[in-house]
């Protein structure tokens, strides 16, 4: 299994790397997507049947089968939905649209159909991670820089910045971990459609812009074939 460098992303809980549980009956793929989750550097824990995950250890994120031995699925995720905020994501050989549609309504965050690559799943990871630091954290800092989630302005030291919405939303995506490696497809992913197949040249375009509006150049870091960060110019 080929794992990309990239590190892992942090519990909004705690800070620490984020916790990932694998609820998967076929014990030779849990092994797999525990390991490349480790290599990546989440932490993990696996059960093997639905019953079980009630009494789970907290997670930030659950990797949810819905074949399981002993409960549906989409039970399970009713239960967790209803008793936790956990990110949830399907990851099922499943991909009829009604399986979809049922695990969305039922609280899944995403759904993810097998076979699949461990980019892609660590992209997700990544994803929901961030839609739910979002959605707790208001007001997202680095250094002098604050990015107001919920009214959706930007301040640096003090001063208000005037952005358009993909602005905002790429600074968004960067301040949601400051110092993180964020690459270009994570970015217009958020900042502006996961089904948006444009050239990326309109990003640079934007970063540039950005870079101009908050006078300070090095705050919106570029990591040559890897993506941009968020770093304090102090």
């Amino acid at each position: 299994m080929t794992v990309p460098g990239v590190s892992a992303d942090r519990s909004p809980r705690d800070g620490r790397p984020a916790r990932v549980l694998i609820v998967e009956d076929d014990a030779g793929i849990a092994t797999q997507l525990a390991r490349g989750l480790q290599i990546a550097g989440y932490e993990t824990s696996s059960l093997g049947a639905g019953r079980d995950v009630p009494g789970c250890p907290a997670a930030d994120v659950v990797l949810l089968d819905l074949g399981l031995p002993d409960v549906d699925g989409i039970e399970v995720c009713r239960q967790l939905r209803a008793r936790s905020d956990v990110a949830i994501i399907v990851v099922t050989a499943r991909g009829e649209e009604a399986d979809r549609v049922r695990a969305l309504d039922e609280g899944a965050d995403d759904y993810l159909v097998k076979p699949f690559g461990v980019a892609e799943l660590l992209a997700r990871i990544r994803a929901v991670l961030r839609r739910r630091r979002s959605h707790d954290d208001e007001v997202l800092r680095c250094g002098d820089l604050a990015v107001d989630v919920r009214a959706c302005k930007v301040t640096l030291k003090g001063r208000e910045i005037a952005v358009t919405p993909k602005e905002f939303g790429i600074l968004e995506c960067l301040a949601s971990d400051p110092g993180r490696v964020v690459s270009r497809q994570d970015i217009l992913d958020q900042a502006w459609d996961a089904h948006w197949y444009g050239p990326m040249k309109g990003l640079d375009v934007h970063i540039a812009a950005l870079r101009k509006k908050l006078g300070e150049p090095k705050i919106i870091e570029t990591v040559y074939g890897r993506g941009f960060r968020l770093a304090d110019p102090r």
